[in-house]
């Protein structure tokens, strides 16, 4: 009983652990069309094939990437590339598309940097502006006070100059008008 709990506690312990199944796998190739045929090398799984015209039962023959001719279960093959050679392509094009998204990312901070900047600068351009136009406002206003002061001043001037001719002209009337002598007084 002793022993049984031994030979069972491993497979208890393995029981919950996460496991993967090996790329590294190969088939055989064979000298003929049959698994009784001497073996004269092996593929690794995924490997590049060219598929010969003969076919036998189960057998296909092939050439190898190394060039070597010869037999395998037609089963084995298959016209998609295999997952280990794909994988490495999607790792390349992730790879590619993550510092893409790290370029854009980075562009975008950059965007929304200069963005905040010019939206401070445009806020300060805004407030000048209003600045120079209280200025413009107040500069209309003095040069419009100042023709209104200059008018006030013609018409103040006008008004004492023909002031100052009617007093002048009742007075000439009111005064003494020198007389002429007459010749036929005696003096």
């Amino acid at each position: 009983m002793l022993t049984g709990a031994l030979l069972l506690s491993p497979s208890l312990l393995a029981e919950g652990q996460t496991r993967y199944v090996s790329d590294n796998i190969y088939i055989y190739i064979h000298g003929g069309p049959g698994s009784q045929y001497r073996i004269i090398g092996s593929i690794e799984a995924g490997e590049k094939i060219t598929l010969m015209p003969e076919t036998e039962g189960e057998f296909s023959k092939i050439v190898d990437h190394k060039g070597r001719e010869g037999w395998i279960r037609t089963d084995k093959l298959q016209q998609q590339v295999s997952m280990r050679y794909r994988m490495a392509d999607m790792e390349t094009q992730l790879a590619a598309a993550q510092s893409k998204l790290q370029s854009v990312s980075n562009q975008s901070s950059n965007v929304s940097e200069q963005l905040d900047d010019l939206q401070s600068k445009l806020s300060k351009t805004e407030a000048e502006l209003q600045k120079a136009s209280a200025a413009r406002d107040a500069a209309l206003a003095q040069v419009e006070n100042m023709q209104d002061n200059a008018r006030f001043h013609m018409w103040q001037q006008g008004g004492l100059i023909a002031a100052g001719g009617l007093i002048l002209g009742v007075i000439l009337v009111y005064l003494p008008r020198p007389q002429r002598r007459r010749r036929d007084r005696w003096m």
